[in-house]
């Protein structure tokens, strides 16, 4: 098997889908694309492409195939501090700010830091020094027991959420640092893993205060870096909540240097 079949074999995989369902989808005969998994036929970069796309194959993989069938990447990657990338991340900080002063954060694909609004130092009170230091994980900075861990009081919830969520993305990506990173989170102390919650959301107890989160993520991005970043921002899920954060229980803030 070649190094682009047997890519194209592991997201078919990942999938969940047979020969047949991909090439209902993708326009390619199922005998094309068993030879292009075996190594008996050269895929042509615009295949690789329409392939990519029906398997909802993430950018960075996308040119990992075009390069293991030969051809130079379709996406850039920007250098997330360079000039091509500076309007795109402008826009996203001021989303961070206007957010305030509910917390949110800018994360990259292994959820570390990239940015953060001064709402963030609501939960990085008390939290280890060392964990705080760039580059922060934010899942790291939850979970561990130095971090936001012990004021957590639905930590046994809150941390099968997170777990949960790693392991849906880790099979999204393919991406071992995920993976990795899902295992040391796993080992920490956190009450074992709860129930299916009650509720429509499962929520954030810190402290005294209640939120949910939601997760934004650029919609076209042609860029593999802008493609995994994502701004995990926090609302009240109660009146009392809403009301603390208006009166400036956040404090003066951590954000917007984390990286």
């Amino acid at each position: 098997m070649s190094d682009v079949g047997r890519l194209l074999r592991g997201w078919r995989d990942t999938r969940r889908m047979s020969q047949l369902d991909l090439s209902g989808r993708s326009g390619v005969s199922t005998r094309h694309l068993s030879f292009v998994e075996t190594g008996r036929s050269r895929p042509t970069r615009q295949m690789l492409l329409r392939l990519a796309e029906e398997l909802d194959v993430p950018l960075r993989a996308r040119n990992e195939l075009l390069l293991a069938g030969g051809y130079a990447p379709a996406y850039p990657e920007s250098e997330l501090d360079g000039p091509s990338l500076a309007d795109v991340l402008t826009a996203l900080r001021n989303v961070l700010a206007g957010h305030s002063p509910h917390p949110a954060v800018l994360v990259d694909r292994h959820w570390t830091m990239v940015d953060a609004n001064d709402g963030v130092a609501l939960f990085t009170v008390g939290c280890s020094a060392d964990l705080l230091a760039p580059p922060v994980n934010v899942l790291r900075l939850a979970l561990h027991p130095a971090g936001m861990a012990p004021r957590i009081r639905n930590l046994p919830e809150w941390r099968t959420h997170i777990l949960h969520r790693l392991d849906r993305q880790a099979a999204a990506t393919g991406d071992p640092v995920l993976r990795a990173l899902r295992t040391e989170l796993a080992g920490y102390p956190g009450g074992g893993v709860a129930a299916r919650p009650d509720g429509l959301v499962v929520p954030l107890h810190i402290d005294a205060l209640e939120f949910f989160s939601i997760t934004t993520v650029l919609g076209t991005p042609r860029d593999v870096t802008l493609s995994e970043l994502a701004i995990e921002a926090f609302l009240p899920a109660d009146a009392a909540t809403a009301n603390a954060l208006h009166r400036g229980v956040a404090g003066s803030g951590y954000g917007s240097r984390a990286r």
